[in-house]
């Protein structure tokens, strides 16, 4: 039987395709889904549901009774309009783990938090700025835990197949391109390997040559979505 998982961010995007390979390796995958998300995705796949918001601490707790993790893995994000988890949702699901005696957690947030902010053009910190400051505090809780993290910070993301060229790299001044598939498969890496405990890895794919549009100084969309 394999590893116990419970992931935050897993309807969509990034943690879904991480989901589709926990799932396939025979790990037991549980995933918070508030109750108003689209779980089609999850739906043809073997997988626990819990109902809950990450934005109520409460949910969170129950969320880790109800899997008995060994691990965690946090690919909140959020769309125009909504309420955004990045920040809250973090720190919920940081007191949690700290509180259930759950060490590992693998985090995706976004190139330009952190150090990494001159790694962002101007026009992307026009669009993104507020966004990346909350990704940034988020990214505070989790280093300053007690937690064995690994983070992970795409720039911008396609939804293409999965090319398999996608790499990650502790070089914070990298921003390019990655498929929200080769990056599921980068957080599962990051897992199974704990030399990458400690660590925050900037996520791009060097056989797409092409910089994300906000960083071309097009206005497009909102910016990284996990």
């Amino acid at each position: 039987m394999g590893r116990k998982i419970l992931v935050f961010g897993g309807t969509r995007g990034t943690g879904l395709e991480a989901i589709k390979l926990l799932v396939a390796g025979g790990d037991q995958v549980t995933v918070m889904v508030r109750p108003t998300s689209d779980r089609s995705g999850l739906e043809p796949l073997d997988v626990n549901i819990v109902e809950g918001d990450a934005l109520d601490g409460a949910d969170v707790e129950a969320a880790f009774a109800a899997a008995e993790p060994d691990a965690v893995i946090n690919s909140l994000g959020g769309k125009r309009g909504e309420p955004r988890p990045d920040l809250e949702g973090t720190i919920s699901i940081v007191d949690a783990a700290e509180a259930a005696g759950v060490r590992r957690l693998v985090m995706v947030t976004a190139v330009g938090a952190g150090d990494s902010a001159d790694a962002l053009s101007p026009n992307a910190w026009k669009f993104l700025g507020p966004i990346i400051e909350l990704k940034t505090q988020a990214e505070d809780r989790v280093t300053g835990s007690k937690l064995d993290y690994t983070i992970l910070r795409p720039g911008g993301m396609g939804s293409d197949p999965a090319t398999g060229t996608a790499i990650r790299t502790e070089d914070h001044s990298v921003m390019g391109m990655i498929n929200r598939a080769d990056l599921g498969r980068l957080v599962v890496e990051c897992l199974d390997d704990d030399s990458t405990i400690g660590h925050i890895y900037h996520a791009t794919d060097p056989e797409i040559d092409e910089q994300p549009p906000l960083q071309r100084g097009e206005p497009l969309g909102t910016g990284p979505k996990p």
